[in-house]
Parts: C-alpha cells; sequence; structure tokens
C-alpha cells in the first residue's frame, strides 16, 4: 500500500514547519514527516529568536505570510530591540521564548491547517524515477517501510543525517539530545551523484535555576516598551518579561577548562567538520582568544514553568566531568546543578551550489533541501530556506512561475543567493555586514517590500492586507502633511531646545525639521494640534509613525541605495543558457570556467558574485550575453 500526497516534506524543524505550513495553506495536499510529533520546531539549541539580521529575517517571514514571528509573539518571554542607538538599518528585533509553548504552539498551528497532515516516523530512503531525461524524486520510504509518493519532496533534516553527538571521549549517534540519528538518506542521494559533507555544531549545559545564586549576577532586562515580530494585530507585545543574567569566566575558570583539552573531539582530530565562525565553543574561545582573562555569557530562561536555564557563549564538547568543575568556578553557579552537560555534534550537509535559487536541487526534479542540510545555523536562516522551498514547490506543481527574491529585496533573498552562488565553507549565519543594502532591508519596513507579494500568492489574508494598506496609507499621510506643512522661525523654538537642537533662523516644512536626528513626530504632535488631531483621526499606530519618521530621515540615503540596486539590476537581467558550455570560452581564465561550470549561474548578476569569476571575466560574458 502506497499513500499519496502532492508534497512530502520530512523533518519537523523550524524550516520544515515553515515549509508544511505555506505548501498547504496555498492549496498543496501536504505530508510533514517527523520523528517526534511533540517536539515540532525544537529549540535545540538557544530558546530564542531574532538577533542582528536575524531579526530581519524573521519579519521577511512575516510579511510573506510565515508563521514563525506570530508563534514568537505568542510564547515571548523578554524583548530587546538591538542596536536603537545606532541607525534604523541596524535596528533588530530579538526575542527570548518559552522553548516548550513555542513547539506547542507550532504543533496546534500545524495540526488546524487545512490540507496538512503529520506522520509519526523517520525518513530511510528516498525513491527516484530514473527512467527520463532527468531523474525526478518520487516519494520517500520510512524506517517502518511505509511508502509515500508525492509530486515534490522537501528535506528538511537538521543536524539528524548521521549525526553523531560527542561529550569528551564519549560518542554516540543522535540528531539532538535524546532523538536517533536518520541513516539512509543521505546514502540515496550520494548514489545520485549528490556531493555530501560534514558539519558540526554545539550546545552548553543546562542548569538548574534552583541552585543558581541570582543575587550574585548580573540581571539583563527587556524593553521598557517592548514590540513585537508580527505585523499581524493578532499577536500583542509580551506584557510581562523574565531577565536574563550576565555571568563571567576567570583565569581560574579557563584552567579548568584547559584540563580537558587532550580529551577535546574539537582538537584531538575526532571530529572532522567545520563547527560555526560565530558561534564557537568555549574551547575554541580559549584557543582562539587565548590572552583574554574572562567571556562574557548569558544565563536565559527556557520557559516560564521550568527551572531549566541556558548558559548562552558556553558551548561545549568537554568531558561531562571538566565542565562540571569549571561551572561550579563560575561566580553564582558555586553550587549550580547541571541538567545536562553540553556535548557538539556532527552531521551531513548538501552543499548548497547544488541547488538553484528556488531550493530546488539541479540533480533531481522535484527535490528541495532547506536548512542546515544546506550548511545554515540558526532558526530563522532555516525558517526562511523552509518557506520558500514551501512556496516554489507547490507552485511549481500548480505550473505557475517561481518566487526569487532579489538581494536588493530581503535579507533571505542575500541568504539564498549566497548559498547558491557562492557555496558554504563553515555553518552558515547571517548578518547585515551580508547585505548591500542595508538601508533598503531594515525590519520595519519588511511589511512594505514582501506583503503585497505575499498576498499575491496566497499567504496573506484579506484581514492582514487590509491592516498593511491602512499602515501603508497611514505613512503617505502623514510624509505628505509633513511635505506641505510649514513652521515659521520661532513658531517651536521651546521644543528645539528642550531636545538640544539648534533653533530655526528661518520658516522651514515640517519634513525639513525632521531631518533632524532628535526631531520626532511625537515631541512635534504635542506642539502642533493639527499633527495630533491627524494621527488620532486616521489611527495611526506607533509602528505607521516610526516608519513615516525613518523614510523620511534616512530619504537620501535611500533613494541612493535604490538607484545603486537599480543600476546593478541590468545585470540580473541578462540570462545565460541553462546549458552553456562555459569551457567552450577560451577568452575566460581557467578559473572562472571551473567555477562558472560548477555553479552554472543564470544570470551574469549571479556570474559576477562567484568568487573566482573576475570583473574582466564579467566583460567576456557581457559581450558573449549582453544586449
Amino acid at each position: 500500500m502506497t499513500l499519496d500526497y502532492d508534497i512530502l516534506v520530512i523533518g519537523g524543524g523550524h524550516a520544515g514547519c515553515e515549509a508544511a505550513s505555506a505548501a498547504a495553506r496555498m492549496g498543496s495536499r501536504t505530508l510533514l514527516l517527523t520523528m517526534d510529533m511533540t517536539k515540532l520546531a525544537n529549540m535545540s539549541c538557544n530558546p530564542a529568536v531574532g538577533g542582528v539580521a536575524k531579526g530581519q529575517i524573521v519579519r521577511e517571514i512575516d510579511a510573506l505570510g510565515g508563521r514563525t514571528a506570530r508563534i514568537t509573539d505568542r510564547t515571548t518571554l523578554q524583548f530587546r530591540m538591538l542596536n536603537r542607538s545606532k541607525g534604523a538599518a541596524m535596528w533588530s528585533p530579538r526575542a527570548q521564548c518559552d522553548k516548550g509553548r513555542f513547539s506547542a504552539e507550532w504543533r496546534h498551528e500545524l495540526e488546524n491547517t487545512q490540507n496538512l497532515y503529520i506522520w509519526q516516523d523517520t525518513a530511510a530512503e528516498l525513491l527516484f524515477d530514473t527512467a527520463g531525461e532527468r531523474p525526478r524524486v518520487t516519494g520517500v520510504r520510512t524506517c517502518m517501510g511505509v511508502e509515500f509518493t508525492a509530486r515534490a519532496v522537501i528535506l528538511t533534516a537538521g543536524t539528524f543525517l548521521d549525526g553523531m553527538m560527542y561529550c569528551g571521549e564519549a560518542h554516540a549517534p543522535g540528531g539532538r539530545a535524546g532523538d536517533p540519528a536518520s541513516t539512509g538518506i543521505t546514502a540515496s542521494l550520494a548514489a545520485m551523484g549528490f556531493e555530501t559533507g560534514r558539519m558540526k555544531t554545539g550546545t552548553p549545559a543546562r542548569l538548574d535555576a534552583r541552585t543558581i545564586d541570582f543575587e550574585a549576577l548580573e540581571p539583563q532586562y527587556g524593553d521598557e516598551n517592548p514590540l513585537k515580530f508580527s505585523f499581524s494585530t493578532d499577536t500583542q507585545p509580551v506584557k510581562h518579561q523574565s531577565p536574563c543574567f550576565l555571568v563571567y569566566t576567570s583565569p581560574e575558570v579557563h584552567a579548568t577548562l584547559r584540563t580537558g583539552f587532550d580529551r577535546s573531539p574539537l582538537f584531538n582530530g575526532t571530529i572532522h567538520g567545520i563547527g560555526p565562525r560565530y558561534c564557537p565553543s568555549i574551547e575554541d574561545k580559549l584557543r582562539t582568544f587565548a590572552d583574554k582573562e574572562q567571556h562574557q555569557l548569558f544565563l536565559e530562561p527556557e520557559g516560564d514553568n521550568t527551572n531549566e536555564y541556558y548558559l548562552n557563549g558556553f558551548s561545549s564538547s568537554l568531558p561531562w566531568e571538566v565542565q562540571y568543575e569549571a561551572l561550579h568556578r563560575i561566580r553564582g553557579l558555586e553550587d549550580v546543578h547541571i541538567f545536562r552537560p553540553g556535548y557538539a555534534i556532527e552531521y551531513d550537509y548538501f552543499p548548497p551550489t547544488q541547488l538553484r535559487h528556488t531550493l530546488e536541487t539541479k540533480l533531481v526534479d522535484g527535490l528541495y533541501f532547506a536548512g542546515q542540510v544546506n550548511g545554515t545555523t540558526g532558526y530563522e536562516e532555516a525558517a526562511a530556506q523552509g518557506l520558500l522551498a514551501g512556496i516554489n514547490a507547490h507552485r511549481k506543481r500548480v505550473g505557475e512561475s517561481a518566487i526569487v527574491l532579489q538581494r536588493d529585496e530581503a535579507y533571505i533573498g542575500v541568504l539564498i543567493d549566497d548559498l547558491v552562488t557562492k557555496g558554504v565553507d563553515e555553518p552558515y549565519r547571517m548578518f547585515t555586514s551580508r547585505a548591500e543594502y542595508r538601508i533598503l532591508l531594515r525590519q520595519d519596513n519588511a511589511d512594505l517590500r514582501l506583503t503585497p507579494l505575499g498576498h499575491e500568492i496566497g499567504l496573506i489574508s484579506e484581514k492582514d492586507f487590509a491592516n498593511f494598506e491602512r499602515k501603508k496609507s497611514c505613512v503617505e499621510s502623514l510624509i505628505s502633511f509633513a511635505r506641505r506643512t510649514s513652521v515659521r522661525a520661532g513658531e517651536i523654538d521651546d521644543y528645539l531646545k528642550s531636545v538640544d537642537s539648534e533653533p530655526m533662523k528661518q520658516g522651514r516644512k515640517l519634513y525639513d525639521i525632521l531631518l533632524r536626528n532628535e526631531i520626532t513626530f511625537a515631541g512635534l504632535s504635542r506642539i502642533f494640534p493639527k499633527l495630533a488631531q491627524l494621527i488620532e483621526e486616521e489611527g495611526m499606530t506607533t509602528e505607521a509613525i516610526e516608519e513615516a519618521e525613518i523614510q523620511i530621515k534616512y530619504n537620501g540615503y535611500i533613494q541612493r541605495e535604490k538607484f545603486i540596486a537599480e543600476k546593478l539590476r541590468r545585470l540580473e537581467n541578462i540570462a545565460i543558457p541553462g546549458d552553456f558550455d562555459f569551457h567552450s570560452m577560451n577568452s575566460l581564465t581557467i578559473e572562472a570556467r571551473q567555477k562558472l561550470s560548477r555553479i552554472q549561474p543564470t544570470t551574469i548578476g549571479q556570474a559576477s558574485r562567484i568568487p573566482g569569476v573576475s570583473p574582466a571575466d564579467v566583460n567576456v560574458l557581457l559581450i558573449k550575453f549582453g544586449r
């Protein structure tokens, strides 16, 4: 007996949940195959969502109609807008979440999504049809011997593919603590010609709050007036926040940790996979920054109804007894009980240059990869890939054009383009520095950039789209008011003085006054009754007012980036035939021919971003394919 679906998603992590949700809500009969229904979108590591660039990605997911932001809002323990002291392009939302409730909310969401079905089992083998000109995926066989067929399969297996966990000299197969590894999938893909590799990640010890001396620690509170992630009116900012706490290592702690270096699988050659550069283990930190006498760590609550705390910054694969001794030498943790020690995990991934921008594989039709199997790290990066894979799998099934976000449209576009064009040599994490158009890709305007598209493809409801249009109208109305309203010299001197701003020597438009950093609509509304009336009559939200203010203050920078982006778009519009033989072009360098043949770029723009393709090579391509 075989069970048939339109789309099959393998893996119930953050990528898998977003992929299954999107495909089902768009109209595809979708099956989510997961090892454990109680751990959907499990926060295997840090119980937090967002951060620098990651927060922008979550807001983009929400703007397109994904669900991560909504579930984050429903389970937030603490909210902070990072980098408020910097420009708006750097503002990044971050939330501590209740780990258990986050997973439970995702389960509730998926179990109540039309067209979506869940099956608890482990995928053992992918099934293919190789009779045609190109192989295509046809389904999967599980460990229980069940066969599922589908028009498309989305692989989101996270760290489970041949996963191996390490704690000192002890090791055991597993995808994470308490869960088995998945075997068979990598072998079936390698047999089809896919390139595979190994990567490494890790997690810190979990601590019992009852045994922590919080009085000795430095609390870190959330924002006084917290915001939220989702643009939807269906969620609200967190009302009661829980603090995090700062703790510090010391030379004594470092000395204890170093006693276990000879038994570290990271240092003795046991682990061959490369770990994340920007989230190193504590032993990596000690080796890389040998002169530092202390490292800052964060104690983060894992939930409202648990005593479990996450020690951010103390990821480790050292022997458990070394971790135990070191932790007890940290101020405030002298009597700490450990729920479980930290460990490293090594797992299979597939170099993402084997993918198209749609996240469909180049080798096999109908097969999509999303999440850590593509060499990325982070819930946010995984969820974004899952969302796009789910969208594109559905649209291909029904004969609609693919959705490919450009680098000037979304951080998600930067993420996917980096993966498929440049590949990875370490777990990929998104940063604002990876984007050329940071002023365009702000967290505040993710809805203005992407919600019309989300509505067009069927993931944004009529209610949410109407709310979006109201916000957009309010922003436009406020900017228009500022452009046409004049202020006489001396009229607002008292206000200017109160915010340490220079008095005006002549009349100005309200728009020009708002170009000053210290001037805000909120402040002006207290002295301009007409402005206050406009805000009240149109029911303008704080979010809409802030958006209008940002657009005014950064208009010059925004227009300059738009000009640069439009100029470079010319290269994106020059297509390269999919079957072109780059080795036939002797005018290209040998390295360029090799790299171009491997990546098979679809446009001159993509070709220009491939490492090893020089400007001279790009000019050769322009002569060949340019208009």
